[in-house]
């Protein structure tokens, strides 16, 4: 199969090294003043497409096109992932209000008018985004499209005929599946490692083609089905003490704990 357009999901999400705290009013976590960054899954995403590109030539993927839901800032992850080597990016763009409250379902039906609208025929994003992780809107676009879906996605193969070949991890193995594109494909943590994106590529990235549309743009109504009534930090551990023989660990299991 020849000349596949590719869209790649991009969300931008607080960095996976910041230390998450519960904003003052017990509704969400804080974001203010908070790093953020690429959702590690999708940058995976983005690497996939560009070495699927660079193995397969231009004449086999046309274009890859970068995607992503959320407020103005979201346009710095869209130039992060041209700067990759996507061709061009879209940026759906809604209030922080909104974008905290943009649902599985809302981004999949966005991801499904994008696609139909761009004659998409190959999707590819991140398992779960590192966020809320959700890990359904892949599936949620494949039902929508009526495409075929392979999630967890370690290696992934385009054949001469437009047939996929993914293999996935499962519980004690892997397992691997066949289909044909048009397809949604779901990126694992072990398909790759994404490349930092060079200065002369940032550079350029400023000049590649950026769209703005809003939801309404695309005929889709992003209210939330579920509200979050509120939002608590776990229970701290408490520390753990020492025994000095197997006879005391089993009395205290059994009549301070009351485990056994």
């Amino acid at each position: 199969m020849s000349n596949l357009r590719v869209l790649v999901g991009v969300k931008r999400v607080i960095d996976y090294a910041v230390k998450i705290r519960v904003n003052a009013s017990k509704t969400a976590v804080e974001t203010s003043g908070v790093k953020h960054s690429m959702n590690p899954f999708d940058e995976i995403a983005v690497e996939e497409a560009v070495r699927l590109r660079e193995k397969l030539g231009k004449d086999r993927i046309a274009e890859i096109i970068a995607v992503s839901c959320g407020p103005s800032k979201s346009q710095e992850t869209l130039r992060t992932a041209l700067a990759m080597g996507a061709d061009r990016a879209i940026h759906v763009e809604v209030s922080e209000e909104d974008a905290a409250s943009l649902q599985p379902l809302a981004v999949a039906k966005l991801f499904k008018a994008i696609a139909e609208k761009e004659k998409s025929n190959f999707i590819i994003l991140g398992k779960q985004a590192i966020d809320d992780d959700s890990n359904q809107t892949g599936q949620m676009l494949a039902g929508l499209l009526n495409w075929p879906q392979t999630t967890f996605a370690s290696s992934i193969e385009i054949g001469e005929d437009g047939s996929l070949k993914v293999k996935r991890e499962i519980d004690g193995g892997h397992e691997t599946l066949q289909t044909k594109i048009p397809a949604v494909v779901t990126t694992d943590l072990r398909l790759n490692e994404p490349r930092y994106a060079s200065l002369p590529n940032i550079m350029k990235a400023k000049k590649k083609p950026l769209t703005k549309m809003t939801p309404s743009d695309l005929g889709v109504d992003v209210s939330p089905r579920l509200e979050t009534i509120e939002v608590v930090e776990p229970p701290k551990r408490q520390g753990g003490g020492k025994v000095e023989s197997v006879d005391e660990l089993i009395d205290k299991l059994k009549n301070e704990k009351k485990i056994i």
